[in-house]
């Protein structure tokens, strides 16, 4: 079921997405269109396929079966080279910043740029330098190794990186994952304001409710392994979906069930 509708071109349209592992059907037929310009963050509880959704779209997991086409050019029957250049298309926000300990800050900052290339390598530090900027981070955090940051730093670091190559599409996984409220919120405005500033396409996944209201244009729900609900991120809170209402209010009791091992 589906309220509203997005508008713009379609940049990536999933069809009949299947996952399986084994006799676990994770995907089950999963439709899902991301227009072009709007954030739309995918919602579910965990172990729902979110995340198997991301890595499906990313090129890192292989479907079962259906199409992933992203802007005309269906992935799952790409070759290695036509999908290299697609990536340059992207972005990423990991959950947990992923940064390479063996780099230091600004490194981590400018590997897009120097694997993916289009910047000089005599200017890469400096745009590294002012993505930092563009996240509220001085220069001199750039000298620093991954290990001497704060979990908040991480990801604002992670956040500069993703946006480092001034991508179209940026994912987000669990955004603000591990963060207190404070610092989550922080991490929200600051994905807002880059979007922006970008006019990047963007794709979120995460079950932090607080973090959808923020950074959402349009919401779907996943759910059984298949998008149960989409619409405008204001019409959230009169889905009239139960299995929505029961989700984002955080109610044990309702149609989603979950398994409670007893004594």
């Amino acid at each position: 079921m589906t309220a509203g509708a997005a508008t713009g071109r379609v940049r990536i349209a999933i069809r009949g997405l299947r996952v399986a592992f084994g006799p676990k059907v994770v995907l089950d037929g999963l439709d899902l269109d991301l227009h072009d310009g709007e954030s739309l963050v995918v919602i579910g509880g965990s172990g729902t396929g979110k995340s198997v959704l991301l890595k499906c779209i990313l090129g890192l997991l292989r479907p079962d079966a259906g199409t992933i086409v992203v802007d005309g050019e269906d992935t799952t029957r790409m070759g290695s080279r036509a999908r290299d250049a697609l990536l340059r298309k992207f972005g990423m926000l990991f959950q947990s910043a992923a940064l390479f300990d063996s780099l230091a800050v600004w490194e981590n900052v400018a590997f897009p740029l120097t694997h993916v290339g289009g910047v000089a390598r005599d200017k890469v530090r400096d745009v590294a330098t002012r993505k930092l900027a563009d996240v509220g981070l001085a220069p001199e955090v750039g000298l620093l190794s991954p290990a001497e940051l704060s979990g908040g730093m991480k990801k604002r670091v992670g956040l500069a990186r993703a946006i480092a190559a001034e991508p179209e599409i940026i994912f987000f996984d669990e955004p603000t994952t591990g963060l207190d409220p404070i610092m989550a919120d922080v991490i929200n405005d600051l994905i807002v304001d880059c979007t922006r500033r970008l006019g990047a396409t963007t794709l979120s996944i995460t079950h932090d409710m607080a973090s959808v209201r923020k950074i959402a244009t349009r919401i779907a729900m996943l759910h059984g392994g298949r998008i149960i609900w989409s619409g405008p991120v204001g019409a959230i809170d009169t889905s009239g979906n139960a299995y929505v209402d029961q989700f984002i209010h955080g109610r044990a009791e309702g149609p989603i069930q979950m398994a409670v091992a007893t004594p």
